[in-house]
């Protein structure tokens, strides 16, 4: 491999989705012999490591669910490569991987700038091609309004979320985060459970100094599930999520220092 990345994907019974996703990194080159921690949430789910033997899988079967964060923050324990990518079950390549690519892009562009890349995130589209809003401005009750309201239309950014930059987060479907600063920040907050993981570490890692990077170049599919807009229960644990954000300090100090667009 050009890079060192080692991967974690959660299922929750996504079986033939897991399945797509871990043929798709097994067909590619670049990604031989690199290691997936894949997480089986639900302890019944069936799961055979033999069909994806060009990678370096580590399987884990919970006893009992685990939330977003405590899974990756679990998988990240086995993680002994430069780079932490969180993925989704539900994704799938567009052609050949992008993630090696983008690292590379990533490390030149390193090269030159004020801050070292912290995180790093594709562009997400749904499975007609279509862009997802996976780049979100911050997560104010304001801006939760226009998203429930139907304005939805991806973020246009102009370069990294850092110290002295406008800030932005990235929805946490498709994330490469740097071991240092993964480490450093000490990964997911575990005080969330399902929801707002993603824009909690983004709003950490922007405070503690990292850049945040959208790689344009890049692109992967979604096939999104949104269950917040389908169960009472769901619905419940994103709002808590949500109350948690804005109470927190990390949201107040992007909130109150970070420059406005």
């Amino acid at each position: 491999m050009a890079a060192s990345i080692c991967f974690s994907v959660v299922s929750h019974g996504h079986g033939p989705l897991l399945h797509r996703l871990l043929t798709q990194m097994n067909a590619q080159p670049r990604l031989r012999g690199a290691r997936v921690v894949v997480t089986l949430n639900l302890a019944s789910e069936a799961f055979d490591a033999a069909l994806y033997a060009a990678l370096d899988l580590r399987v884990v079967r919970n006893p009992s669910p685990q939330g977003f964060g405590s899974n990756h923050n679990a998988a990240f324990t086995l993680c002994d490569a430069d780079w932490f990518g969180i993925l989704n079950p539900d994704l799938a390549l567009l052609d050949e991987e992008p993630f090696i690519a983008m690292l590379a892009r990533a490390g030149e562009a390193d090269a030159k700038g004020p801050a070292l890349t912290g995180l790093i995130a594709p562009r997400v589209v749904a499975a007609n091609h279509t862009p997802e809003d996976s780049v979100r401005a911050n997560l104010t009750p304001w801006s939760l309004v226009r998203r429930v309201t139907g304005h939805r239309e991806p973020l246009q950014v102009r370069g990294d979320a850092r110290r002295g930059a406008p800030f932005f987060w990235v929805a946490g479907m498709c994330l490469l985060v740097r071991t240092d600063a993964y480490r450093a920040v000490g990964g997911f907050d575990e005080r969330f459970f399902l929801y707002c993981e993603d824009y909690d570490l983004c709003a950490r890692l922007y405070n503690a100094g990292w850049a945040i990077r959208l790689d344009e170049r890049a692109s992967i599919i979604h096939e999104a599930q949104r269950d917040s807009h389908r169960t009472g229960r769901h619905l419940r644990m994103h709002l808590s999520s949500l109350a948690k954000v804005w109470l927190s300090g990390a949201f107040w100090r992007v909130t109150l220092l970070a420059p406005k667009t």
